[in-house]
Protein backbone atom coordinates (compact mmCIF):
# COMPACT_ATOMS: atom_id res chain seq x y z
CA UNK A 1 0.00 0.00 0.00
CA UNK A 2 2.76 2.27 1.01
CA UNK A 3 5.93 3.29 -1.25
CA UNK A 4 8.97 2.34 -0.23
CA UNK A 5 10.94 4.49 2.35
CA UNK A 6 13.55 6.88 1.88
CA UNK A 7 15.23 9.82 3.00
CA UNK A 8 12.10 12.40 3.82
CA UNK A 9 11.06 15.80 3.33
CA UNK A 10 8.80 18.11 5.10
CA UNK A 11 5.48 19.41 5.28
CA UNK A 12 6.87 22.86 4.14
CA UNK A 13 8.47 21.03 1.13
CA UNK A 14 5.32 18.95 0.16
CA UNK A 15 3.28 21.89 0.12
CA UNK A 16 5.25 23.96 -1.64
CA UNK A 17 5.39 20.96 -4.31
CA UNK A 18 1.83 20.30 -4.64
CA UNK A 19 1.27 23.92 -4.79
CA UNK A 20 -2.14 26.04 -3.79
CA UNK A 21 -4.52 24.71 -6.24
CA UNK A 22 -4.27 21.21 -5.62
CA UNK A 23 -4.44 20.78 -1.84
CA UNK A 24 -4.67 23.41 0.64
CA UNK A 25 -3.33 23.51 4.40
CA UNK A 26 -5.77 23.17 7.22
CA UNK A 27 -4.16 21.89 9.99
CA UNK A 28 -0.60 21.26 11.23
CA UNK A 29 -0.55 20.54 15.22
CA UNK A 30 3.40 19.67 14.91
CA UNK A 31 3.93 22.34 12.26
CA UNK A 32 5.56 22.66 8.94
CA UNK A 33 8.32 20.89 10.21
CA UNK A 34 7.32 17.16 10.31
CA UNK A 35 8.57 14.60 8.02
CA UNK A 36 6.96 12.90 5.11
CA UNK A 37 8.61 9.52 4.18
CA UNK A 38 6.08 7.95 2.73
CA UNK A 39 2.67 8.05 0.76
CA UNK A 40 -0.13 5.65 1.50
CA UNK A 41 -3.39 5.42 -0.35
CA UNK A 42 -6.19 4.67 1.99
CA UNK A 43 -9.05 2.99 0.33
CA UNK A 44 -12.67 2.58 2.34
CA UNK A 45 -12.44 -0.74 2.67
CA UNK A 46 -9.15 -0.89 4.34
CA UNK A 47 -8.89 -0.75 8.10
CA UNK A 48 -7.80 2.24 9.22
CA UNK A 49 -4.22 2.19 9.84
CA UNK A 50 -1.23 3.90 9.39
CA UNK A 51 3.08 3.82 9.18
CA UNK A 52 4.71 6.31 10.81
CA UNK A 53 6.19 9.37 8.38
CA UNK A 54 2.83 8.83 6.07
CA UNK A 55 1.05 11.06 4.25
CA UNK A 56 -2.00 9.16 4.41
CA UNK A 57 -4.53 9.98 1.06
CA UNK A 58 -8.09 8.71 2.19
CA UNK A 59 -9.51 8.17 -1.13
CA UNK A 60 -13.32 8.36 -0.64
CA UNK A 61 -13.61 9.23 2.47
CA UNK A 62 -14.99 12.25 2.07
CA UNK A 63 -15.75 14.98 4.98
CA UNK A 64 -16.59 13.61 8.11
CA UNK A 65 -16.00 9.65 6.72
CA UNK A 66 -12.17 10.60 6.97
CA UNK A 67 -12.31 10.83 10.54
CA UNK A 68 -11.22 7.30 11.51
CA UNK A 69 -8.12 8.14 9.15
CA UNK A 70 -7.47 11.14 11.00
CA UNK A 71 -7.32 9.14 14.38
CA UNK A 72 -5.51 6.09 13.37
CA UNK A 73 -2.68 8.40 11.55
CA UNK A 74 -2.28 10.50 14.91
CA UNK A 75 -2.53 7.08 16.80
CA UNK A 76 0.81 5.30 14.31
CA UNK A 77 2.73 8.30 13.95
CA UNK A 78 1.61 9.55 10.27
CA UNK A 79 2.53 12.33 9.30
CA UNK A 80 -0.82 14.37 7.41
CA UNK A 81 -3.87 13.07 6.28
CA UNK A 82 -5.21 14.16 2.82
CA UNK A 83 -9.14 14.24 2.24
CA UNK A 84 -11.48 16.19 -0.02
CA UNK A 85 -14.20 18.31 1.78
CA UNK A 86 -18.05 17.71 0.42
CA UNK A 87 -19.59 20.64 2.23
CA UNK A 88 -18.32 24.15 2.95
CA UNK A 89 -18.19 23.72 6.96
CA UNK A 90 -16.59 20.97 7.28
CA UNK A 91 -12.93 22.08 7.74
CA UNK A 92 -13.11 23.23 11.02
CA UNK A 93 -14.67 20.04 12.42
CA UNK A 94 -12.08 17.91 10.68
CA UNK A 95 -9.50 20.23 11.44
CA UNK A 96 -10.63 19.98 14.87
CA UNK A 97 -10.20 16.54 15.29
CA UNK A 98 -6.59 16.85 13.74
CA UNK A 99 -5.26 18.81 15.88
CA UNK A 100 -6.40 16.71 18.96
CA UNK A 101 -5.11 13.67 17.04
CA UNK A 102 -1.96 15.74 16.60
CA UNK A 103 -1.94 15.38 12.80
CA UNK A 104 -1.71 17.91 10.20
CA UNK A 105 -4.47 17.95 8.08
CA UNK A 106 -4.67 18.93 3.92
CA UNK A 107 -8.07 19.39 2.00
CA UNK A 108 -7.74 17.97 -1.75
CA UNK A 109 -9.49 20.07 -4.36
CA UNK A 110 -12.43 18.33 -5.38
CA UNK A 111 -11.75 18.68 -8.83
CA UNK A 112 -8.11 16.93 -8.05
CA UNK A 113 -7.61 13.21 -8.98
CA UNK A 114 -6.15 10.79 -6.43
CA UNK A 115 -3.78 9.54 -9.01
CA UNK A 116 -2.69 12.84 -9.70
CA UNK A 117 -1.92 13.87 -6.13
CA UNK A 118 -0.02 10.47 -5.49
CA UNK A 119 2.20 11.28 -8.17
CA UNK A 120 2.94 14.83 -7.44
CA UNK A 121 3.53 13.68 -4.01
CA UNK A 122 5.48 10.40 -4.56
CA UNK A 123 7.97 12.55 -7.18
CA UNK A 124 8.26 15.21 -4.40
CA UNK A 125 9.75 12.63 -1.87
CA UNK A 126 12.07 12.07 -4.72
CA UNK A 127 13.14 14.98 -5.90
CA UNK A 128 13.81 16.55 -2.37
CA UNK A 129 14.87 17.55 -0.29
CA UNK A 130 17.54 19.50 -2.65
CA UNK A 131 14.80 20.33 -5.38
CA UNK A 132 16.19 22.11 -8.92
CA UNK A 133 17.76 25.43 -9.69
CA UNK A 134 14.86 27.56 -10.68
CA UNK A 135 14.31 28.43 -14.35
CA UNK A 136 13.14 32.13 -14.55
CA UNK A 137 9.83 32.08 -12.11
CA UNK A 138 11.63 34.41 -9.54
CA UNK A 139 13.07 36.89 -12.61
CA UNK A 140 9.67 38.43 -13.37
CA UNK A 141 9.52 39.39 -9.61
CA UNK A 142 12.96 40.56 -9.20
CA UNK A 143 12.43 43.35 -12.52
CA UNK A 144 8.66 44.21 -10.79
CA UNK A 145 10.50 45.24 -8.25
CA UNK A 146 13.65 46.46 -9.84
CA UNK A 147 10.90 48.99 -11.39
CA UNK A 148 9.25 49.44 -7.96
CA UNK A 149 12.27 50.48 -6.45
CA UNK A 150 12.99 53.17 -9.14
CA UNK A 151 10.23 54.77 -8.50
CA UNK A 152 10.40 54.77 -4.93
CA UNK A 153 13.91 56.05 -5.10
CA UNK A 154 13.40 58.49 -8.54
CA UNK A 155 16.33 56.44 -9.66
CA UNK A 156 17.30 53.71 -12.21
CA UNK A 157 17.85 50.15 -10.43
CA UNK A 158 19.68 46.91 -11.38
CA UNK A 159 19.83 43.83 -9.29
CA UNK A 160 22.97 41.92 -9.45
CA UNK A 161 24.19 39.13 -7.74
CA UNK A 162 27.95 38.52 -6.02
CA UNK A 163 29.46 38.01 -9.35
CA UNK A 164 28.15 41.15 -10.64
CA UNK A 165 25.58 39.30 -12.96
CA UNK A 166 22.74 41.42 -13.60
CA UNK A 167 19.35 39.74 -12.65
CA UNK A 168 17.27 42.43 -13.68
CA UNK A 169 16.29 45.94 -14.11
CA UNK A 170 14.07 48.91 -13.95
CA UNK A 171 13.04 50.61 -17.27
CA UNK A 172 13.76 54.10 -17.82
CA UNK A 173 11.41 56.72 -19.71
CA UNK A 174 14.67 58.85 -21.36
CA UNK A 175 17.50 56.83 -22.39
CA UNK A 176 19.86 60.09 -21.78
CA UNK A 177 19.18 59.58 -18.18
CA UNK A 178 21.15 55.75 -18.62
CA UNK A 179 25.06 56.31 -18.07
CA UNK A 180 27.62 54.48 -19.86
CA UNK A 181 28.07 52.26 -16.86
CA UNK A 182 24.66 51.20 -16.44
CA UNK A 183 24.00 50.53 -20.87
CA UNK A 184 27.10 48.16 -20.75
CA UNK A 185 26.12 46.39 -17.86
CA UNK A 186 22.61 45.97 -19.09
CA UNK A 187 23.40 44.42 -22.62
CA UNK A 188 26.49 42.78 -21.50
CA UNK A 189 24.47 41.03 -18.01
CA UNK A 190 27.72 42.22 -16.62
CA UNK A 191 29.48 45.19 -15.00
CA UNK A 192 32.60 46.11 -16.84
CA UNK A 193 35.57 45.28 -15.41
CA UNK A 194 37.27 48.76 -15.56
CA UNK A 195 34.30 49.82 -13.55
CA UNK A 196 34.46 47.20 -11.33
CA UNK A 197 38.04 47.72 -10.41
CA UNK A 198 37.43 51.38 -9.54
CA UNK A 199 34.58 49.87 -7.12
CA UNK A 200 37.33 47.57 -5.16
CA UNK A 201 39.96 50.29 -4.95
CA UNK A 202 37.18 52.62 -3.23
CA UNK A 203 36.20 49.96 -1.24
CA UNK A 204 32.72 49.73 -2.27
CA UNK A 205 32.96 45.58 -2.12
CA UNK A 206 33.94 45.10 0.77
CA UNK A 207 31.77 47.61 2.26
CA UNK A 208 29.18 45.81 1.05
CA UNK A 209 30.37 42.55 2.34
CA UNK A 210 30.26 44.11 5.85
CA UNK A 211 27.62 46.32 5.98
CA UNK A 212 23.91 46.58 5.49
CA UNK A 213 23.88 50.71 5.26
CA UNK A 214 22.88 52.02 1.99
CA UNK A 215 26.49 53.22 0.51
CA UNK A 216 26.97 56.21 -1.66
CA UNK A 217 28.74 56.03 -4.72
CA UNK A 218 29.76 59.49 -6.04
CA UNK A 219 29.70 61.13 -9.62
CA UNK A 220 32.59 60.45 -11.99
CA UNK A 221 31.53 62.62 -15.00
CA UNK A 222 35.33 62.02 -16.35
CA UNK A 223 34.52 58.12 -16.70
CA UNK A 224 30.52 58.87 -17.65
CA UNK A 225 29.35 57.84 -14.26
CA UNK A 226 26.27 59.29 -12.45
CA UNK A 227 26.22 59.00 -8.56
CA UNK A 228 24.74 55.84 -7.29
CA UNK A 229 23.66 54.35 -4.11
CA UNK A 230 24.20 50.45 -3.46
CA UNK A 231 22.90 48.44 -0.89
CA UNK A 232 23.36 44.52 0.22
CA UNK A 233 20.90 41.59 -0.68
CA UNK A 234 21.35 39.48 2.61
CA UNK A 235 19.90 36.48 4.13
CA UNK A 236 21.46 36.62 7.59
CA UNK A 237 25.26 36.52 7.12
CA UNK A 238 25.47 35.23 3.78
CA UNK A 239 24.91 37.90 0.85
CA UNK A 240 23.35 37.39 -1.87
CA UNK A 241 23.53 40.29 -3.99
CA UNK A 242 22.96 44.02 -4.81
CA UNK A 243 20.62 46.96 -5.70
CA UNK A 244 22.52 49.42 -7.28
CA UNK A 245 20.15 52.60 -7.97
CA UNK A 246 22.05 55.14 -10.38
CA UNK A 247 20.44 59.06 -10.02
CA UNK A 248 18.85 59.96 -13.25
CA UNK A 249 18.45 63.25 -15.11
CA UNK A 250 16.43 64.55 -11.46
CA UNK A 251 18.02 63.97 -7.80
CA UNK A 252 16.57 60.83 -5.98
CA UNK A 253 13.65 61.21 -3.80
CA UNK A 254 14.32 62.43 -0.03
CA UNK A 255 13.39 58.23 1.45
CA UNK A 256 15.35 57.05 -1.56
CA UNK A 257 18.14 55.31 1.42
CA UNK A 258 14.72 53.67 2.91
CA UNK A 259 13.17 53.02 -0.20
CA UNK A 260 16.41 50.85 -0.91
CA UNK A 261 16.82 49.25 2.79
CA UNK A 262 13.08 47.92 2.48
CA UNK A 263 14.13 46.84 -1.35
CA UNK A 264 16.36 44.60 -0.69
CA UNK A 265 14.85 42.89 2.11
CA UNK A 266 12.03 41.91 -0.59
CA UNK A 267 15.11 40.60 -3.11
CA UNK A 268 16.01 38.54 -0.21
CA UNK A 269 13.35 36.18 -0.57
CA UNK A 270 13.59 36.15 -4.00
CA UNK A 271 17.54 35.24 -4.14
CA UNK A 272 17.96 32.36 -1.60
CA UNK A 273 19.54 29.63 -3.09
CA UNK A 274 18.22 30.57 -6.87
CA UNK A 275 15.84 27.67 -6.63
CA UNK A 276 12.24 26.60 -7.83
CA UNK A 277 11.30 26.12 -3.50
CA UNK A 278 11.82 30.09 -3.81
CA UNK A 279 8.57 31.10 -6.11
CA UNK A 280 6.70 28.23 -4.08
CA UNK A 281 7.82 29.49 -0.33
CA UNK A 282 6.37 33.30 -1.29
CA UNK A 283 3.37 31.48 -2.08
CA UNK A 284 3.01 28.72 1.01
CA UNK A 285 4.22 32.15 2.91
CA UNK A 286 1.21 34.22 1.86
CA UNK A 287 -1.23 30.99 1.92
CA UNK A 288 -0.12 30.22 5.11
CA UNK A 289 -0.80 34.17 5.77
CA UNK A 290 -4.30 34.69 4.46
CA UNK A 291 -5.47 31.87 6.10
CA UNK A 292 -4.27 33.37 9.77
CA UNK A 293 -6.25 36.35 8.57
CA UNK A 294 -9.53 34.66 7.37
CA UNK A 295 -9.08 32.45 11.23
CA UNK A 296 -9.26 29.10 8.67
CA UNK A 297 -5.61 28.20 9.99
CA UNK A 298 -4.32 28.54 13.38
CA UNK A 299 -0.77 30.72 13.99
CA UNK A 300 1.57 28.13 14.47
CA UNK A 301 2.29 26.57 10.95
CA UNK A 302 3.55 30.66 9.99
CA UNK A 303 4.97 31.34 13.16
CA UNK A 304 7.53 27.80 12.44
CA UNK A 305 7.39 28.49 8.68
CA UNK A 306 8.87 32.06 9.27
CA UNK A 307 10.43 31.49 12.92
CA UNK A 308 8.79 33.84 14.65
CA UNK A 309 7.41 34.51 17.90
CA UNK A 310 4.28 34.13 18.05
CA UNK A 311 3.90 35.63 21.92
CA UNK A 312 5.03 39.05 20.66
CA UNK A 313 2.63 41.58 19.67
CA UNK A 314 1.17 41.89 16.36
CA UNK A 315 -1.13 43.92 14.42
CA UNK A 316 -2.80 44.22 10.52
CA UNK A 317 -2.90 46.73 8.12
CA UNK A 318 -5.50 46.80 5.75
CA UNK A 319 -5.65 48.43 1.71
CA UNK A 320 -8.04 48.89 -0.58
CA UNK A 321 -8.75 51.10 -3.52
CA UNK A 322 -10.67 54.01 -3.32
CA UNK A 323 -13.89 53.66 -4.72
CA UNK A 324 -15.93 50.60 -3.29
CA UNK A 325 -15.96 47.70 -5.39
CA UNK A 326 -13.36 48.72 -7.93
CA UNK A 327 -10.07 47.56 -8.76
CA UNK A 328 -7.07 48.51 -10.85
CA UNK A 329 -5.69 46.34 -13.83
CA UNK A 330 -3.55 43.42 -12.60
CA UNK A 331 -0.52 45.10 -13.61
CA UNK A 332 -1.43 48.02 -11.28
CA UNK A 333 -2.18 45.08 -8.33
CA UNK A 334 1.45 43.82 -8.74
CA UNK A 335 3.00 47.24 -8.53
CA UNK A 336 0.60 47.99 -5.34
CA UNK A 337 1.58 45.14 -3.89
CA UNK A 338 5.29 45.99 -4.36
CA UNK A 339 4.97 49.00 -3.25
CA UNK A 340 3.84 47.87 -0.22
CA UNK A 341 5.67 44.77 0.62
CA UNK A 342 9.28 47.42 -0.25
CA UNK A 343 7.69 50.06 2.19
CA UNK A 344 6.57 47.76 5.10
CA UNK A 345 9.82 45.19 5.00
CA UNK A 346 11.67 49.03 5.14
CA UNK A 347 9.62 49.74 8.72
CA UNK A 348 9.65 46.10 9.71
CA UNK A 349 11.66 43.03 8.31
CA UNK A 350 9.13 40.57 9.47
CA UNK A 351 6.28 41.85 7.63
CA UNK A 352 4.22 39.75 5.46
CA UNK A 353 1.93 41.19 2.44
CA UNK A 354 -0.77 39.36 1.18
CA UNK A 355 -3.85 39.17 -0.77
CA UNK A 356 -7.44 37.89 0.27
CA UNK A 357 -9.73 38.53 -2.43
CA UNK A 358 -9.69 42.31 -3.25
CA UNK A 359 -7.65 43.59 -0.08
CA UNK A 360 -4.33 43.84 0.54
CA UNK A 361 -3.10 43.33 4.54
CA UNK A 362 -0.02 43.59 5.70
CA UNK A 363 0.46 41.01 8.83
CA UNK A 364 3.00 42.66 11.13
CA UNK A 365 4.14 40.01 13.28
CA UNK A 366 6.87 40.22 16.85
CA UNK A 367 6.29 43.89 16.96
CA UNK A 368 8.20 46.15 19.42
CA UNK A 369 6.20 46.15 22.76
CA UNK A 370 6.36 49.89 22.39
CA UNK A 371 4.84 50.38 19.05
CA UNK A 372 1.67 52.08 18.96
CA UNK A 373 -1.29 52.76 17.01
CA UNK A 374 0.05 56.13 15.58
CA UNK A 375 2.99 54.72 14.79
CA UNK A 376 1.26 51.86 12.42
CA UNK A 377 -1.16 55.02 11.12
CA UNK A 378 2.22 56.99 10.03
CA UNK A 379 3.25 53.50 8.39
CA UNK A 380 0.44 52.93 6.59
CA UNK A 381 0.24 57.17 5.72
CA UNK A 382 3.42 56.46 3.64
CA UNK A 383 2.42 53.96 1.41
CA UNK A 384 -1.21 55.47 0.41
CA UNK A 385 1.00 58.67 0.07
CA UNK A 386 3.43 56.48 -1.90
CA UNK A 387 0.88 54.95 -3.96
CA UNK A 388 -0.83 58.11 -5.13
CA UNK A 389 2.48 60.06 -6.10
CA UNK A 390 4.10 57.49 -7.71
CA UNK A 391 1.22 55.03 -9.14
CA UNK A 392 -1.24 57.91 -9.34
CA UNK A 393 -3.85 55.27 -7.74
CA UNK A 394 -6.34 56.49 -4.61
CA UNK A 395 -5.35 53.99 -2.09
CA UNK A 396 -7.51 53.80 1.59
CA UNK A 397 -5.66 51.97 4.61
CA UNK A 398 -6.55 51.00 8.15
CA UNK A 399 -5.03 50.14 10.86
CA UNK A 400 -6.38 47.41 13.09
CA UNK A 401 -6.35 46.63 16.48
CA UNK A 402 -2.32 45.69 18.49
CA UNK A 403 -3.07 41.87 19.60
CA UNK A 404 -0.69 39.83 22.11
CA UNK A 405 -0.16 37.45 19.76
CA UNK A 406 -0.17 35.64 16.29
CA UNK A 407 -2.54 34.11 17.89
CA UNK A 408 -5.56 37.11 17.56
CA UNK A 409 -4.14 38.25 14.46
CA UNK A 410 -8.06 37.52 12.91
CA UNK A 411 -9.41 40.45 15.21
CA UNK A 412 -6.94 43.13 13.86
CA UNK A 413 -8.09 41.50 10.91
CA UNK A 414 -11.72 42.25 11.32
CA UNK A 415 -11.07 45.92 13.06
CA UNK A 416 -8.86 46.53 9.66
CA UNK A 417 -11.61 45.61 7.29
CA UNK A 418 -14.36 47.66 9.78
CA UNK A 419 -12.56 50.85 9.19
CA UNK A 420 -12.28 49.90 5.37
CA UNK A 421 -15.97 49.16 5.38
CA UNK A 422 -16.67 52.28 6.60
CA UNK A 423 -14.54 55.01 4.85
CA UNK A 424 -15.55 52.80 1.49
CA UNK A 425 -19.45 53.42 2.70
CA UNK A 426 -20.42 56.60 4.49
CA UNK A 427 -17.14 58.71 3.20
CA UNK A 428 -14.31 59.41 5.60
CA UNK A 429 -12.12 62.42 4.88
CA UNK A 430 -8.92 60.53 5.94
CA UNK A 431 -6.73 58.18 3.95
CA UNK A 432 -5.67 55.82 6.64
CA UNK A 433 -7.23 55.76 10.02
CA UNK A 434 -7.53 53.23 12.91
CA UNK A 435 -10.62 52.25 14.85
CA UNK A 436 -10.46 55.76 17.42
CA UNK A 437 -10.01 57.74 14.67
CA UNK A 438 -13.23 57.13 13.12
CA UNK A 439 -15.44 55.34 15.64
CA UNK A 440 -18.81 57.31 14.54
CA UNK A 441 -18.29 56.29 11.08
CA UNK A 442 -17.92 52.85 11.52
CA UNK A 443 -21.05 52.18 13.81
CA UNK A 444 -22.90 54.23 11.50
CA UNK A 445 -21.64 52.04 8.42
CA UNK A 446 -22.55 48.93 10.25
CA UNK A 447 -26.11 49.79 11.49
CA UNK A 448 -26.48 51.09 7.67
CA UNK A 449 -25.02 47.61 6.38
CA UNK A 450 -28.08 46.19 8.95
CA UNK A 451 -30.69 47.92 7.19
CA UNK A 452 -29.78 47.09 4.09
CA UNK A 453 -29.62 43.45 4.72
CA UNK A 454 -32.98 43.94 6.58
CA UNK A 455 -36.00 44.96 4.61
CA UNK A 456 -37.89 44.92 7.30
CA UNK A 457 -36.42 46.74 9.79
CA UNK A 458 -37.05 50.05 7.30
CA UNK A 459 -39.73 52.45 7.31
CA UNK A 460 -42.37 51.85 4.25
CA UNK A 461 -42.82 55.31 4.11
CA UNK A 462 -39.30 56.64 3.47
CA UNK A 463 -39.06 53.39 1.71
CA UNK A 464 -41.92 55.28 -0.14
CA UNK A 465 -40.03 58.63 -0.68
CA UNK A 466 -37.33 57.45 -2.44
CA UNK A 467 -39.48 55.59 -4.68
CA UNK A 468 -41.25 58.46 -5.49
CA UNK A 469 -38.38 60.34 -6.28
CA UNK A 470 -37.11 57.73 -8.36
CA UNK A 471 -39.77 57.86 -10.69
CA UNK A 472 -40.42 61.46 -10.66
CA UNK A 473 -36.82 62.73 -10.83
CA UNK A 474 -37.74 64.50 -7.41
CA UNK A 475 -35.30 65.67 -4.60
CA UNK A 476 -37.74 65.28 -1.65
CA UNK A 477 -35.47 62.34 -0.15
CA UNK A 478 -32.26 64.00 -0.45
CA UNK A 479 -33.93 67.81 0.79
CA UNK A 480 -35.07 65.96 4.36
CA UNK A 481 -31.62 63.98 4.69
CA UNK A 482 -30.13 67.67 3.82
CA UNK A 483 -32.06 69.43 6.91
CA UNK A 484 -31.55 66.67 8.73
CA UNK A 485 -28.25 66.85 9.12
CA UNK A 486 -28.60 70.49 9.07
CA UNK A 487 -29.96 69.92 12.85
CA UNK A 488 -33.41 71.76 10.75
CA UNK A 489 -31.63 74.80 10.25
CA UNK A 490 -33.80 75.84 6.57
CA UNK A 491 -30.96 77.99 5.87
CA UNK A 492 -27.62 76.07 5.97
CA UNK A 493 -29.70 72.88 4.64
CA UNK A 494 -30.65 75.44 1.65
CA UNK A 495 -27.39 76.46 0.76
CA UNK A 496 -26.17 73.02 0.79
CA UNK A 497 -28.83 72.30 -1.82
CA UNK A 498 -27.97 75.77 -3.71
CA UNK A 499 -31.89 76.30 -2.91
CA UNK A 500 -33.86 79.21 -1.96
CA UNK A 501 -35.33 78.46 1.70
CA UNK A 502 -38.90 78.96 1.05
CA UNK A 503 -38.35 75.62 -1.87
CA UNK A 504 -36.62 73.98 0.92
CA UNK A 505 -39.87 74.53 3.18
CA UNK A 506 -42.63 73.61 0.64
CA UNK A 507 -40.18 70.23 -0.20
CA UNK A 508 -40.19 69.39 3.37
CA UNK A 509 -44.01 69.89 3.97
CA UNK A 510 -44.74 67.84 0.48
CA UNK A 511 -42.81 65.01 1.58
CA UNK A 512 -44.79 64.82 4.65
CA UNK A 513 -47.78 65.00 3.25
CA UNK A 514 -47.00 62.55 0.79
CA UNK A 515 -45.57 60.00 3.28
CA UNK A 516 -47.73 60.95 6.59
CA UNK A 517 -44.05 61.59 7.97
CA UNK A 518 -43.59 63.87 10.91
CA UNK A 519 -40.36 65.09 11.14
CA UNK A 520 -40.96 66.80 14.75
CA UNK A 521 -40.89 63.56 16.07
CA UNK A 522 -37.77 62.65 17.10
CA UNK A 523 -37.61 58.86 16.37
CA UNK A 524 -38.54 59.32 13.25
CA UNK A 525 -36.06 61.96 12.55
CA UNK A 526 -33.60 59.51 13.69
CA UNK A 527 -34.98 56.66 11.25
CA UNK A 528 -35.03 59.36 8.25
CA UNK A 529 -31.23 59.95 9.16
CA UNK A 530 -30.14 56.57 8.75
CA UNK A 531 -32.37 55.13 6.24
CA UNK A 532 -31.99 58.01 3.57
CA UNK A 533 -28.27 57.38 3.99
CA UNK A 534 -28.77 54.05 2.11
CA UNK A 535 -27.20 53.70 -1.31
CA UNK A 536 -30.41 53.76 -3.77
CA UNK A 537 -31.31 50.02 -4.88
CA UNK A 538 -30.50 48.71 -8.10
Amino acid sequence: MASPPRTGISLRQLLMSLGEPLVELQAAPDGLDVEIRSVALLDPEDPPMAHPGELILAIGARGRAAFPALRAGGRDGAAAVAVKLDAPGQAAALSATAVEAGIALLSVRSEARWEQVDALARAALESAPQGRPGEGAEEGDLFALAQTTAILTGGIVSIEDTANRVLAYSRSADDDEVDDLRRRSILGWHGPEAYLSRLREWGVFQRLRTSDDVINIDAHPELGIRRRLAVAIRSGERQLGVIWVQEGSSPLTERADQALLGAARVAALHLVRRRRELSADLTLTRTLAAGLLEGSTGPQPLASHLALDAARPAAVLGFSYGAAGTTPPELARGEVSNLISVHTAARHSSSVVTQVDTRIYVLLPQLPRSIDTGTLRGWGQEITDAAGRHLGLSLRGSVGCIVPGLGEIPESRREADRILDAMLSVGVATTVAALPDIQAEVLVSEVLALLSAHPEMRDPRLTALVTHDARNQGQLAETVLAYLNAFGDVRAAATELHVHPNTLRYRIRRAEDLTGLDLSRPDQRLLAMLQLRLPPAD
